[in-house]
């Protein structure tokens, strides 16, 4: 069963083409990529679907209801939380607080599925930086506080943006883990990168775009092992 889906797409950035006719799907319950270099249409991708580009044409779908057009506000109280590039970890609160500002956004009403006890297990170093500055903590920490954050919403799909941007490659492989430990928890997982060795750690199914268009999808194994087509689309 899809919990997603993509039909015909195309988002500008004013009188900029971006996305053309893209066409995605994501099943529920797995961890699928939206994979290409930096530029290649990811990010917009994700913004186009959390409403904050929004298509000029094309449906996208969330659990069978047309969701093209609505405010991002209310497409995350529907269940989808988007956690950007750039973390965007509130400067004057602290982890703890930066955290709690999830329930805000809530989406279940039969009561909590992720509290702060299940970021903390989740993320141990963030425990012990619960007093500290949103911003005095790592880079890779203020990732890990920004998914923590997106999660204390209980949503149905998780967006990711280029999680492993700027980070030191033991932060990144924990990450990955991390990530394989969410799905597991049965989270629905977008994730957008550039990084094909982290993704293929985790990832199930994956989809390849490349100025703005979809040009290659399938199991992620599948991608890995075309070592030309890696080349031409992912390769640094």
């Amino acid at each position: 069963m899809n919990i997603l889906s993509l039909a015909e797409i195309n988002t500008f950035y004013g009188v900029s083409h971006i996305l053309f006719d893209v066409n995605m799907t994501v099943e529920k319950g797995s961890i699928t990529g939206l994979l290409g270099r930096n530029g290649a249409g990811k990010t917009t991708t994700l913004r186009t679907i959390m409403g904050l580009t929004p298509p000029k044409s094309g449906s996208i779908r969330f659990k069978e209801n047309e969701i093209t057009g609505i405010p991002s506000y209310k497409i995350a109280r529907k269940g989808i939380a988007y956690v950007p590039d750039d973390r965007q970890i509130f400067a004057p609160l602290s982890v703890y607080e930066n955290l709690i500002i999830g329930i805000a956004g809530k989406n279940r009403k039969d009561g909590p599925i992720w509290n702060t006890g299940r970021i903390y297990e989740l993320f141990p170093v963030l425990k012990g930086m619960a007093e500290k500055g949103g911003t005095q903590i790592s880079g890779g920490e203020q990732k890990m506080l920004a998914i923590g954050r997106a999660l204390m919403c209980d949503p149905d799909l998780l967006l990711l943006d280029e999680p492993t941007e700027g980070l030191a490659p033991l932060i990144v492989k924990t990450l990955a883990q991390k990530i394989l430990e969410i799905g597991k928890r049965g989270l629905t997982i977008l994730v957008a990168d550039q990084n094909v060795n982290f993704a293929k750690n985790f990832i199930g199914y994956g989809y390849i775009i490349d100025k703005g268009c979809l040009e290659h999808h399938g199991p992620m194994e599948e991608i890995w092992n075309d070592k030309e087509l890696v080349n031409r689309y992912l390769a640094l």
